[in-house]
């Protein structure tokens, strides 16, 4: 686990953003298991999101309109899996953050640290090597 601190301002999205494929380095390089970055297709890019890396947004990024169900689902429909094997792992996944019986409703419809529990079932639904998580506790109240 690597954790990173640091003052508003001072690039700790932007850094997940590059590691995460998501931004674009302009200096340096960035190496993935042992191979340079920066010859990266698009193809790459893409291939290494979907099945190498999870991401847990500040912001949760779930679709409104979507059932948690259908947001955790959504992760690995890129990937070719059957939508029976989704709905399964998405279940399983959901069921590791304690929301199973939330399946059905919609982000709207839940807490703030329950949004942020489907937003990580998301980010492990691909059983991704790396979880990149910006500020996951942020809305979780202690």
């Amino acid at each position: 686990m690597f954790l990173y601190f640091g003052q508003s301002g001072c690039g700790k999205t932007t850094l997940l953003n590059i590691i995460g494929g998501l931004d674009r380095y302009t200096s340096g390089d960035l190496i993935i298991n042992g191979k340079s970055t920066k010859k990266f297709k698009d193809r790459d890019w893409d291939a290494y999101r979907n099945y190498k890396i999870g991401f847990v947004f500040q912001s949760y990024n779930l679709i409104s309109h979507q059932t948690v169900l259908s947001n955790v689902e959504l992760a690995l429909t890129i990937g070719g899996i059957s939508k029976r094997e989704r709905k399964q792992r998405a279940i399983k996944a959901l069921e590791e953050v304690g929301l199973k019986d939330q399946i059905n409703k919609k982000p709207n419809q839940l807490s703030g640290g329950q949004m942020q529990r489907v937003a990580i079932a998301r980010a492990l639904v691909n059983n991704p090597d790396i979880i990149l998580a910006d500020e996951p506790t942020r809305s979780i109240r202690y």
